[in-house]
Protein backbone atom coordinates (compact mmCIF):
# COMPACT_ATOMS: atom_id res chain seq x y z
CA UNK A 1 0.00 0.00 0.00
CA UNK A 2 1.32 3.47 -0.88
CA UNK A 3 1.77 7.17 1.29
CA UNK A 4 -1.03 8.70 0.66
CA UNK A 5 -3.81 6.09 -0.24
CA UNK A 6 -7.12 6.43 1.44
CA UNK A 7 -7.32 4.28 4.36
CA UNK A 8 -9.18 3.75 7.32
CA UNK A 9 -7.09 3.92 11.10
CA UNK A 10 -8.32 0.58 12.15
CA UNK A 11 -6.93 -0.72 8.49
CA UNK A 12 -3.76 0.77 9.00
CA UNK A 13 -3.53 -0.99 12.36
CA UNK A 14 -4.35 -3.88 11.15
CA UNK A 15 -1.46 -4.38 8.25
CA UNK A 16 0.92 -3.00 10.99
CA UNK A 17 -0.24 -5.60 13.40
CA UNK A 18 0.57 -8.21 10.87
CA UNK A 19 3.75 -7.09 9.87
CA UNK A 20 4.92 -7.04 13.45
CA UNK A 21 3.38 -10.84 14.02
CA UNK A 22 5.14 -11.62 10.68
CA UNK A 23 8.36 -10.32 11.84
CA UNK A 24 7.99 -11.77 15.02
CA UNK A 25 7.58 -15.40 13.34
CA UNK A 26 10.40 -14.94 11.16
CA UNK A 27 12.88 -14.52 14.35
CA UNK A 28 11.14 -17.22 16.18
CA UNK A 29 11.91 -19.38 13.04
CA UNK A 30 15.43 -18.30 12.39
CA UNK A 31 16.62 -18.07 16.06
CA UNK A 32 14.71 -22.03 17.61
CA UNK A 33 16.74 -22.34 20.53
CA UNK A 34 15.04 -18.87 21.28
CA UNK A 35 11.73 -19.64 20.26
CA UNK A 36 12.50 -22.68 22.73
CA UNK A 37 13.61 -20.40 25.73
CA UNK A 38 10.57 -18.28 25.85
CA UNK A 39 7.78 -21.58 25.38
CA UNK A 40 6.73 -21.57 21.87
CA UNK A 41 7.58 -25.00 20.74
CA UNK A 42 6.99 -25.24 17.23
CA UNK A 43 10.72 -25.36 16.34
CA UNK A 44 11.89 -27.46 19.39
CA UNK A 45 13.58 -30.25 17.17
CA UNK A 46 15.91 -27.38 14.79
CA UNK A 47 18.93 -25.51 15.90
CA UNK A 48 20.00 -21.96 14.05
CA UNK A 49 21.25 -21.98 11.04
CA UNK A 50 24.77 -19.82 11.47
CA UNK A 51 26.15 -19.67 7.82
CA UNK A 52 26.80 -16.39 6.27
CA UNK A 53 24.58 -17.18 3.59
CA UNK A 54 21.57 -17.11 6.43
CA UNK A 55 23.06 -13.71 7.92
CA UNK A 56 22.66 -12.36 4.83
CA UNK A 57 19.21 -13.64 3.87
CA UNK A 58 18.37 -12.44 7.38
CA UNK A 59 19.45 -8.82 6.46
CA UNK A 60 17.73 -9.22 3.14
CA UNK A 61 14.55 -9.87 5.38
CA UNK A 62 15.42 -6.97 7.46
CA UNK A 63 15.09 -4.41 4.48
CA UNK A 64 11.97 -5.79 2.79
CA UNK A 65 10.27 -5.43 6.52
CA UNK A 66 11.67 -1.64 6.61
CA UNK A 67 10.29 -1.17 3.50
CA UNK A 68 7.06 -2.48 4.13
CA UNK A 69 6.50 -0.78 7.57
CA UNK A 70 7.45 2.37 5.17
CA UNK A 71 4.82 1.69 2.57
CA UNK A 72 2.10 1.53 5.12
CA UNK A 73 0.60 5.34 6.96
CA UNK A 74 1.56 6.06 10.43
CA UNK A 75 -1.24 5.48 12.34
CA UNK A 76 -2.56 8.35 14.13
CA UNK A 77 -3.13 6.80 17.61
CA UNK A 78 -0.49 7.36 20.40
CA UNK A 79 0.00 4.02 20.91
CA UNK A 80 0.24 2.76 17.27
CA UNK A 81 2.69 5.54 16.50
CA UNK A 82 4.93 4.45 19.47
CA UNK A 83 4.42 0.78 17.96
CA UNK A 84 5.94 1.45 14.69
CA UNK A 85 8.52 3.99 15.53
CA UNK A 86 10.24 1.74 17.84
CA UNK A 87 9.67 -1.59 15.32
CA UNK A 88 11.65 0.99 12.49
CA UNK A 89 14.29 1.77 15.52
CA UNK A 90 14.88 -2.19 15.74
CA UNK A 91 15.22 -2.63 12.31
CA UNK A 92 17.33 0.46 11.55
CA UNK A 93 19.32 -0.61 14.83
CA UNK A 94 19.66 -4.39 12.88
CA UNK A 95 21.14 -3.06 9.82
CA UNK A 96 23.24 -0.86 11.10
CA UNK A 97 24.69 -4.53 13.70
CA UNK A 98 25.22 -5.93 10.03
CA UNK A 99 27.67 -4.06 8.74
CA UNK A 100 29.82 -5.11 11.08
CA UNK A 101 28.99 -8.57 10.24
CA UNK A 102 28.76 -9.99 13.57
CA UNK A 103 28.78 -14.30 12.21
CA UNK A 104 32.66 -13.46 12.08
CA UNK A 105 33.10 -13.60 15.90
CA UNK A 106 29.50 -15.93 16.88
CA UNK A 107 31.44 -17.20 20.30
CA UNK A 108 33.09 -15.07 23.50
CA UNK A 109 33.19 -16.75 26.69
CA UNK A 110 30.06 -15.14 27.72
CA UNK A 111 27.64 -16.63 24.73
CA UNK A 112 28.06 -19.32 21.74
CA UNK A 113 27.23 -22.80 21.06
CA UNK A 114 29.26 -23.93 23.76
CA UNK A 115 27.18 -21.83 26.03
CA UNK A 116 24.02 -22.67 24.37
CA UNK A 117 23.51 -26.31 23.74
CA UNK A 118 24.98 -27.65 27.29
CA UNK A 119 22.33 -24.92 29.01
CA UNK A 120 19.54 -26.28 26.34
CA UNK A 121 18.59 -28.83 29.08
CA UNK A 122 17.51 -26.14 31.34
CA UNK A 123 14.88 -24.81 29.10
CA UNK A 124 13.99 -27.38 26.13
CA UNK A 125 10.79 -29.38 27.63
CA UNK A 126 11.19 -33.09 28.65
CA UNK A 127 7.52 -34.05 29.06
CA UNK A 128 6.90 -36.47 26.31
CA UNK A 129 8.32 -38.87 23.86
CA UNK A 130 8.46 -36.07 21.07
CA UNK A 131 10.22 -34.01 23.27
CA UNK A 132 13.15 -36.05 23.52
CA UNK A 133 13.27 -36.77 19.78
CA UNK A 134 13.43 -33.07 19.14
CA UNK A 135 16.35 -32.86 21.31
CA UNK A 136 17.92 -35.82 19.85
CA UNK A 137 17.56 -34.19 16.69
CA UNK A 138 19.40 -30.98 17.66
CA UNK A 139 21.91 -32.74 19.00
CA UNK A 140 22.50 -34.75 16.22
CA UNK A 141 22.38 -31.18 14.29
CA UNK A 142 24.64 -30.02 16.15
CA UNK A 143 28.16 -30.89 13.80
CA UNK A 144 27.03 -28.90 11.42
CA UNK A 145 26.26 -25.74 13.52
CA UNK A 146 29.95 -26.40 14.68
CA UNK A 147 30.96 -26.20 10.80
CA UNK A 148 29.64 -23.09 9.96
CA UNK A 149 30.62 -21.33 13.05
CA UNK A 150 34.44 -22.55 12.32
CA UNK A 151 34.02 -21.65 8.50
CA UNK A 152 32.69 -17.98 9.84
CA UNK A 153 35.57 -17.86 11.73
CA UNK A 154 37.89 -18.57 9.11
CA UNK A 155 36.45 -16.13 7.31
CA UNK A 156 37.19 -13.57 10.22
CA UNK A 157 40.64 -14.49 9.93
CA UNK A 158 40.86 -13.51 6.44
CA UNK A 159 38.93 -9.95 7.18
CA UNK A 160 41.26 -9.60 10.41
CA UNK A 161 38.06 -9.35 12.79
CA UNK A 162 38.73 -11.62 15.31
CA UNK A 163 38.25 -12.04 19.07
CA UNK A 164 40.89 -10.38 21.59
CA UNK A 165 43.43 -13.79 22.63
CA UNK A 166 42.64 -13.11 25.79
CA UNK A 167 38.95 -14.09 25.05
CA UNK A 168 39.72 -16.98 22.90
CA UNK A 169 41.62 -18.16 26.03
CA UNK A 170 38.46 -18.33 28.05
CA UNK A 171 36.94 -20.26 25.80
CA UNK A 172 39.38 -23.41 25.63
CA UNK A 173 38.16 -24.58 29.18
CA UNK A 174 34.76 -24.41 28.15
CA UNK A 175 35.27 -26.25 25.14
CA UNK A 176 37.53 -28.90 27.12
CA UNK A 177 34.45 -29.32 29.48
CA UNK A 178 32.45 -30.99 26.61
CA UNK A 179 34.88 -32.52 24.51
CA UNK A 180 34.97 -35.51 27.10
CA UNK A 181 34.09 -39.32 26.20
CA UNK A 182 31.95 -39.88 29.25
CA UNK A 183 28.55 -38.73 28.30
CA UNK A 184 27.24 -38.92 31.77
CA UNK A 185 29.63 -36.04 32.72
CA UNK A 186 28.31 -33.99 30.66
CA UNK A 187 24.96 -30.97 31.19
CA UNK A 188 23.24 -32.84 28.07
CA UNK A 189 23.08 -36.31 30.04
CA UNK A 190 20.68 -34.69 32.38
CA UNK A 191 18.26 -34.74 29.69
CA UNK A 192 17.31 -38.18 30.34
CA UNK A 193 18.28 -38.73 33.86
CA UNK A 194 14.53 -38.83 35.07
CA UNK A 195 12.62 -39.71 32.39
CA UNK A 196 8.63 -39.46 32.96
CA UNK A 197 7.00 -42.67 34.11
CA UNK A 198 4.45 -41.98 31.22
CA UNK A 199 6.68 -42.81 28.49
CA UNK A 200 6.70 -47.10 27.94
CA UNK A 201 9.44 -48.75 29.14
CA UNK A 202 10.94 -49.77 25.46
CA UNK A 203 10.55 -46.22 24.53
CA UNK A 204 12.26 -44.87 27.76
CA UNK A 205 15.72 -47.46 26.35
CA UNK A 206 15.49 -46.69 22.76
CA UNK A 207 15.69 -42.75 23.99
CA UNK A 208 18.07 -43.37 26.02
CA UNK A 209 20.29 -45.16 23.85
CA UNK A 210 19.73 -42.69 21.09
CA UNK A 211 20.52 -39.19 23.61
CA UNK A 212 23.72 -41.16 24.21
CA UNK A 213 24.57 -42.37 21.02
CA UNK A 214 23.73 -38.64 19.65
CA UNK A 215 26.26 -36.89 22.65
CA UNK A 216 28.99 -39.56 22.28
CA UNK A 217 29.10 -39.88 18.26
CA UNK A 218 27.84 -36.61 17.22
CA UNK A 219 28.42 -33.56 20.12
CA UNK A 220 31.26 -35.12 21.77
CA UNK A 221 33.19 -35.41 17.87
CA UNK A 222 31.78 -31.81 17.10
CA UNK A 223 33.26 -30.11 20.10
CA UNK A 224 36.89 -31.92 19.71
CA UNK A 225 36.64 -30.43 16.04
CA UNK A 226 36.09 -27.03 17.63
CA UNK A 227 38.78 -26.89 20.27
CA UNK A 228 41.06 -28.23 17.82
CA UNK A 229 40.56 -25.44 15.34
CA UNK A 230 40.74 -22.81 18.38
CA UNK A 231 44.24 -24.41 19.87
CA UNK A 232 45.53 -25.00 16.39
CA UNK A 233 44.39 -22.44 14.04
CA UNK A 234 42.18 -19.36 15.80
CA UNK A 235 44.35 -18.67 18.88
CA UNK A 236 47.66 -17.48 16.55
CA UNK A 237 45.09 -15.34 14.84
CA UNK A 238 43.52 -13.00 17.83
CA UNK A 239 44.09 -10.09 18.60
CA UNK A 240 46.88 -9.34 21.36
CA UNK A 241 45.51 -5.96 21.86
CA UNK A 242 42.22 -6.32 23.88
CA UNK A 243 40.51 -2.55 23.07
CA UNK A 244 38.02 -3.02 20.27
CA UNK A 245 40.10 0.03 18.17
CA UNK A 246 42.53 -2.72 17.13
CA UNK A 247 39.84 -3.97 14.79
CA UNK A 248 39.84 -2.42 11.08
CA UNK A 249 36.90 -0.66 11.98
CA UNK A 250 37.21 -0.32 15.46
CA UNK A 251 36.29 3.32 15.79
CA UNK A 252 33.30 3.34 14.28
CA UNK A 253 32.31 -0.28 15.59
CA UNK A 254 32.91 1.04 19.28
CA UNK A 255 30.82 4.34 18.00
CA UNK A 256 27.87 1.33 17.37
CA UNK A 257 28.07 -0.05 20.11
CA UNK A 258 27.88 3.14 22.63
CA UNK A 259 24.85 4.43 20.94
CA UNK A 260 23.13 0.76 20.45
CA UNK A 261 23.72 0.13 24.60
CA UNK A 262 23.46 3.71 25.71
CA UNK A 263 20.15 4.84 23.21
CA UNK A 264 22.18 8.00 23.22
CA UNK A 265 24.74 10.27 21.64
CA UNK A 266 26.71 10.64 24.00
CA UNK A 267 30.33 10.41 23.04
CA UNK A 268 33.17 8.09 25.00
CA UNK A 269 34.96 10.98 26.16
CA UNK A 270 32.08 12.48 27.65
CA UNK A 271 30.46 9.21 28.86
CA UNK A 272 34.10 8.43 30.60
CA UNK A 273 34.66 11.53 32.11
CA UNK A 274 31.11 11.21 33.68
CA UNK A 275 31.95 8.02 35.21
CA UNK A 276 34.75 9.65 36.96
CA UNK A 277 32.55 12.05 38.24
CA UNK A 278 30.02 9.71 39.70
CA UNK A 279 32.68 8.00 41.13
CA UNK A 280 34.09 10.80 42.91
CA UNK A 281 30.88 11.36 44.14
CA UNK A 282 29.79 7.76 45.22
CA UNK A 283 33.22 7.37 47.18
CA UNK A 284 31.97 10.15 49.06
CA UNK A 285 29.11 8.59 50.08
CA UNK A 286 31.25 5.21 50.74
CA UNK A 287 33.43 7.46 52.90
CA UNK A 288 30.44 8.43 55.50
CA UNK A 289 29.63 4.77 55.74
CA UNK A 290 33.42 4.34 57.19
CA UNK A 291 33.52 6.57 59.11
CA UNK A 292 30.08 5.55 60.90
CA UNK A 293 31.28 2.20 61.55
CA UNK A 294 34.30 3.50 63.01
CA UNK A 295 37.11 2.59 60.85
CA UNK A 296 40.38 4.93 61.76
CA UNK A 297 42.07 4.51 57.75
CA UNK A 298 40.97 5.66 54.12
CA UNK A 299 38.74 4.34 52.09
CA UNK A 300 41.12 2.41 49.92
CA UNK A 301 42.47 0.88 53.55
CA UNK A 302 38.93 0.00 54.55
CA UNK A 303 38.17 -1.90 51.52
CA UNK A 304 41.50 -4.04 51.83
CA UNK A 305 40.67 -4.65 55.11
CA UNK A 306 37.13 -6.05 53.70
CA UNK A 307 39.20 -8.20 51.18
CA UNK A 308 41.30 -9.73 54.24
CA UNK A 309 38.59 -10.73 56.49
CA UNK A 310 37.32 -13.74 55.64
CA UNK A 311 34.29 -13.41 57.98
CA UNK A 312 32.63 -11.35 55.38
CA UNK A 313 32.49 -13.64 52.82
CA UNK A 314 30.19 -17.27 52.09
CA UNK A 315 31.96 -20.67 53.45
CA UNK A 316 29.88 -22.68 51.19
CA UNK A 317 27.57 -22.75 48.21
CA UNK A 318 24.84 -23.94 50.40
CA UNK A 319 25.49 -20.81 52.79
CA UNK A 320 25.17 -18.55 49.69
CA UNK A 321 21.97 -19.82 48.20
CA UNK A 322 19.78 -20.31 51.38
CA UNK A 323 20.96 -15.93 52.33
CA UNK A 324 19.70 -15.09 49.11
CA UNK A 325 16.95 -16.61 49.55
CA UNK A 326 16.24 -15.82 53.02
CA UNK A 327 17.20 -11.96 51.63
CA UNK A 328 14.64 -12.30 48.94
CA UNK A 329 11.53 -13.78 50.63
CA UNK A 330 11.74 -10.14 52.76
CA UNK A 331 11.88 -8.01 49.93
CA UNK A 332 8.72 -9.94 48.57
CA UNK A 333 6.75 -9.09 51.21
CA UNK A 334 6.99 -5.51 50.57
CA UNK A 335 7.01 -5.10 47.10
CA UNK A 336 3.23 -3.58 47.59
CA UNK A 337 4.70 -0.70 48.84
CA UNK A 338 6.59 0.34 45.93
CA UNK A 339 4.37 -1.12 43.15
CA UNK A 340 0.48 -1.46 41.80
CA UNK A 341 1.04 -3.83 39.58
CA UNK A 342 2.81 -7.30 40.74
CA UNK A 343 3.95 -9.65 37.60
CA UNK A 344 2.12 -13.14 37.73
CA UNK A 345 4.98 -15.38 37.28
CA UNK A 346 7.04 -16.18 39.89
CA UNK A 347 11.03 -16.99 40.39
CA UNK A 348 13.14 -19.78 41.79
CA UNK A 349 16.46 -20.38 42.60
CA UNK A 350 19.18 -22.27 40.13
CA UNK A 351 23.15 -22.21 40.76
CA UNK A 352 25.18 -21.54 37.46
CA UNK A 353 26.44 -24.66 36.26
CA UNK A 354 29.62 -25.75 36.59
CA UNK A 355 31.34 -26.39 33.16
CA UNK A 356 30.79 -22.12 32.82
CA UNK A 357 31.00 -21.21 36.49
CA UNK A 358 34.07 -19.90 36.67
CA UNK A 359 33.77 -17.16 33.39
CA UNK A 360 30.00 -16.54 34.54
CA UNK A 361 28.95 -13.40 36.82
CA UNK A 362 27.99 -13.70 40.04
CA UNK A 363 24.41 -14.09 39.19
CA UNK A 364 21.84 -13.77 36.36
CA UNK A 365 18.12 -13.24 35.50
CA UNK A 366 16.33 -15.94 33.37
CA UNK A 367 12.91 -15.22 32.19
CA UNK A 368 10.33 -17.26 32.43
CA UNK A 369 8.40 -18.49 29.26
CA UNK A 370 5.19 -17.14 28.04
CA UNK A 371 3.42 -20.78 28.53
CA UNK A 372 3.69 -20.58 31.94
CA UNK A 373 5.87 -24.27 31.78
CA UNK A 374 8.50 -23.06 34.23
CA UNK A 375 8.90 -19.78 36.54
CA UNK A 376 11.97 -17.38 36.28
CA UNK A 377 15.17 -17.90 37.29
CA UNK A 378 17.55 -16.23 39.53
CA UNK A 379 20.78 -17.86 38.57
CA UNK A 380 23.75 -17.91 41.46
CA UNK A 381 27.30 -18.57 40.22
CA UNK A 382 28.70 -20.40 43.51
CA UNK A 383 31.80 -21.11 42.11
CA UNK A 384 34.43 -20.57 45.25
CA UNK A 385 31.83 -19.13 47.80
CA UNK A 386 34.73 -18.35 50.06
CA UNK A 387 35.53 -15.38 47.69
CA UNK A 388 31.58 -14.19 47.55
CA UNK A 389 31.54 -11.61 50.19
CA UNK A 390 28.32 -11.32 52.20
CA UNK A 391 28.19 -7.46 52.27
CA UNK A 392 27.38 -7.37 48.46
CA UNK A 393 23.94 -10.06 48.59
CA UNK A 394 20.94 -7.79 49.29
CA UNK A 395 22.12 -5.62 46.17
CA UNK A 396 22.79 -8.41 43.84
CA UNK A 397 19.69 -10.19 44.77
CA UNK A 398 18.02 -6.65 44.47
CA UNK A 399 19.14 -5.50 41.01
CA UNK A 400 18.49 -9.61 39.54
CA UNK A 401 15.27 -10.66 41.18
CA UNK A 402 12.88 -8.20 43.02
CA UNK A 403 12.25 -5.50 42.59
CA UNK A 404 15.14 -5.51 39.60
CA UNK A 405 14.85 -7.41 36.21
CA UNK A 406 12.21 -9.97 37.36
CA UNK A 407 9.73 -7.69 38.02
CA UNK A 408 10.32 -5.56 35.16
CA UNK A 409 10.69 -8.13 32.35
CA UNK A 410 8.39 -10.58 33.82
CA UNK A 411 5.57 -7.89 33.84
CA UNK A 412 6.61 -6.48 30.59
CA UNK A 413 6.05 -10.15 29.03
CA UNK A 414 2.60 -10.03 30.24
CA UNK A 415 1.74 -6.62 28.86
CA UNK A 416 -0.49 -8.86 26.14
CA UNK A 417 -1.67 -5.46 24.25
CA UNK A 418 2.08 -5.04 23.22
CA UNK A 419 3.38 -6.74 19.87
CA UNK A 420 5.58 -9.09 20.36
CA UNK A 421 8.43 -7.57 19.56
CA UNK A 422 8.23 -5.23 22.17
CA UNK A 423 7.20 -7.75 24.93
CA UNK A 424 10.14 -9.88 24.21
CA UNK A 425 12.70 -7.13 23.23
CA UNK A 426 14.05 -4.33 24.63
CA UNK A 427 16.78 -2.13 25.30
CA UNK A 428 19.37 -2.64 27.58
CA UNK A 429 19.59 0.75 28.87
CA UNK A 430 16.16 0.74 30.29
CA UNK A 431 16.49 -2.79 31.12
CA UNK A 432 19.55 -3.16 33.12
CA UNK A 433 18.93 0.79 34.09
CA UNK A 434 16.09 -0.10 36.06
CA UNK A 435 17.70 -3.29 37.53
CA UNK A 436 20.67 -0.78 38.64
CA UNK A 437 18.03 1.47 40.03
CA UNK A 438 16.60 -1.02 41.33
CA UNK A 439 19.25 -1.51 44.01
CA UNK A 440 18.48 1.38 45.65
CA UNK A 441 15.13 1.27 46.03
CA UNK A 442 15.24 -1.48 48.97
CA UNK A 443 16.33 1.52 50.83
CA UNK A 444 12.73 3.19 51.10
CA UNK A 445 11.19 -0.10 52.86
CA UNK A 446 13.41 -0.14 55.19
CA UNK A 447 16.37 -2.60 54.06
CA UNK A 448 19.95 -1.90 53.64
CA UNK A 449 20.02 -1.92 57.58
CA UNK A 450 23.58 -3.14 58.34
CA UNK A 451 26.32 -0.51 57.29
CA UNK A 452 28.70 -3.08 55.51
CA UNK A 453 25.24 -4.17 53.21
CA UNK A 454 24.84 -0.72 52.35
CA UNK A 455 28.25 -0.30 51.81
CA UNK A 456 28.23 -2.95 49.23
CA UNK A 457 25.27 -1.70 47.78
CA UNK A 458 27.43 1.85 47.02
CA UNK A 459 30.36 -0.45 45.75
CA UNK A 460 27.70 -2.13 43.23
CA UNK A 461 27.42 1.27 41.92
CA UNK A 462 30.59 2.53 41.96
CA UNK A 463 31.19 -0.87 40.10
CA UNK A 464 28.77 0.46 37.38
CA UNK A 465 30.28 3.92 37.52
CA UNK A 466 33.95 2.28 37.32
CA UNK A 467 32.11 0.46 33.98
CA UNK A 468 32.01 3.60 32.26
CA UNK A 469 35.64 4.58 32.66
CA UNK A 470 37.05 1.50 31.75
CA UNK A 471 35.16 0.26 29.33
CA UNK A 472 35.51 3.52 27.31
CA UNK A 473 39.16 3.51 28.46
CA UNK A 474 39.61 0.06 26.54
CA UNK A 475 37.97 0.67 23.46
CA UNK A 476 38.33 4.03 22.94
CA UNK A 477 41.41 5.46 25.24
CA UNK A 478 43.56 2.12 24.08
CA UNK A 479 43.84 0.87 28.16
CA UNK A 480 45.33 -1.99 29.05
CA UNK A 481 43.94 -5.35 30.55
CA UNK A 482 46.38 -4.62 33.56
CA UNK A 483 45.41 -1.01 33.79
CA UNK A 484 41.88 -1.64 33.69
CA UNK A 485 41.93 -4.52 36.60
CA UNK A 486 44.38 -1.94 38.43
CA UNK A 487 41.78 0.94 38.13
CA UNK A 488 38.95 -1.13 39.50
CA UNK A 489 41.22 -2.39 42.63
CA UNK A 490 42.03 0.76 43.55
CA UNK A 491 38.05 2.42 42.81
CA UNK A 492 35.73 -0.43 44.02
CA UNK A 493 35.32 -2.66 46.59
CA UNK A 494 35.21 -5.97 44.21
CA UNK A 495 37.12 -8.87 45.05
CA UNK A 496 40.06 -9.64 42.24
CA UNK A 497 38.24 -12.61 41.38
CA UNK A 498 35.42 -10.57 40.26
CA UNK A 499 37.38 -8.06 38.61
CA UNK A 500 39.33 -10.08 36.32
CA UNK A 501 35.98 -11.39 35.33
CA UNK A 502 34.40 -8.42 34.44
CA UNK A 503 37.29 -6.92 33.23
CA UNK A 504 37.40 -9.81 30.47
CA UNK A 505 33.82 -8.87 29.68
CA UNK A 506 34.10 -5.83 28.91
CA UNK A 507 36.79 -7.18 26.73
CA UNK A 508 34.49 -9.35 24.87
CA UNK A 509 31.31 -7.29 24.97
CA UNK A 510 32.03 -3.85 24.44
CA UNK A 511 29.48 -1.39 25.56
CA UNK A 512 27.51 -3.12 27.16
CA UNK A 513 28.33 -2.24 30.30
CA UNK A 514 27.65 1.35 29.50
CA UNK A 515 24.46 0.95 29.58
CA UNK A 516 23.47 0.46 33.26
CA UNK A 517 24.72 3.19 35.02
CA UNK A 518 23.71 5.54 32.26
CA UNK A 519 19.96 3.94 32.31
CA UNK A 520 20.27 4.52 36.29
CA UNK A 521 21.06 8.14 36.15
CA UNK A 522 18.17 8.80 33.35
CA UNK A 523 15.47 6.98 35.71
CA UNK A 524 16.32 8.32 38.97
CA UNK A 525 16.52 12.10 37.34
CA UNK A 526 12.83 11.43 35.76
CA UNK A 527 11.69 10.62 39.84
CA UNK A 528 13.36 13.44 41.00
CA UNK A 529 11.98 15.95 38.30
CA UNK A 530 8.28 13.99 39.10
CA UNK A 531 8.89 14.40 43.05
CA UNK A 532 9.48 17.67 43.04
CA UNK A 533 6.92 19.18 40.34
CA UNK A 534 4.21 16.58 41.91
CA UNK A 535 5.20 17.16 45.43
CA UNK A 536 2.91 15.86 48.00
CA UNK A 537 0.69 14.07 45.39
CA UNK A 538 3.66 12.24 43.92
CA UNK A 539 2.76 8.26 44.27
CA UNK A 540 5.80 5.91 44.25
CA UNK A 541 3.95 3.14 42.97
CA UNK A 542 2.23 5.05 40.11
CA UNK A 543 5.32 6.26 39.16
CA UNK A 544 6.39 2.89 38.70
CA UNK A 545 3.78 1.16 36.81
CA UNK A 546 3.88 4.09 34.37
CA UNK A 547 7.40 3.81 34.00
CA UNK A 548 7.47 -0.51 33.31
CA UNK A 549 3.79 -0.05 31.77
CA UNK A 550 5.10 0.18 28.13
CA UNK A 551 7.91 -2.64 28.59
CA UNK A 552 11.94 -1.55 28.25
CA UNK A 553 11.81 1.43 25.91
CA UNK A 554 14.85 3.85 24.69
CA UNK A 555 15.72 6.75 27.19
CA UNK A 556 14.40 9.37 25.24
CA UNK A 557 11.27 7.29 24.33
CA UNK A 558 10.88 6.68 28.08
CA UNK A 559 11.70 10.57 28.93
CA UNK A 560 8.87 12.03 26.41
CA UNK A 561 6.36 9.38 28.00
CA UNK A 562 7.24 10.26 32.08
CA UNK A 563 7.12 13.86 30.68
CA UNK A 564 3.43 13.56 29.21
CA UNK A 565 2.27 11.35 32.36
CA UNK A 566 3.82 14.19 35.07
CA UNK A 567 2.05 16.40 32.98
CA UNK A 568 -1.33 14.85 33.21
CA UNK A 569 -0.76 13.69 37.08
CA UNK A 570 -0.08 17.64 37.74
CA UNK A 571 -3.67 18.39 35.58
CA UNK A 572 -5.42 15.75 37.15
CA UNK A 573 -6.22 13.93 33.90
CA UNK A 574 -6.02 10.39 32.34
CA UNK A 575 -4.40 8.09 30.83
CA UNK A 576 -3.24 9.29 27.40
CA UNK A 577 -4.49 7.06 25.27
CA UNK A 578 -4.76 9.41 22.27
Amino acid sequence: MLRGKSVSPSDVVTQLNQLYDDYWEFILKEYPLNATYLGDHRYDGSLEDASEDAFHRRVAQSKKYLDQLRSIKKPSSKPELLNYELFERELEDNLEAAKFRPYLTPMTQQSGLQIDIPELVTYHPFGSLSDFENFSSRLRAFPRLVDQVIQSMRSGIRAKIVLARVTAEKIIPQLEANAVQDAKSLELYKAIENIPSGIGSTDARRTTNNIEEAIRQMVVPAFEKLLAFFKEEYLSACRTDVGIWSLPDGTERYAYTVKHYTTTNLSPNEIHELGLKELSRIHSEMREIVHRIGFKGSLQEFIASLRKDRSHYNTSASELLSGFKKILEQMDKKLPLLFGRMPKAKYGFREIEPFRAEAAPDAYYYRPPEDGSRPAYFYVNTFRPEQRPKYTMEVLAYHEAVPGHHLQLAIQQELTDLPKFRRYGGYTAFIEGWGLYSEELPKLVGFYKDALSDFGRLSFDAWRAARLVVDTGIHHKRWTRERSIQFFLENTALSELNITSEVDRYIAWPGQALAYKIGQLKISELRSRAEKILGPSFDIRKFHDELLGDGALALDVLENKMQNWVTRESAGTGPDVN
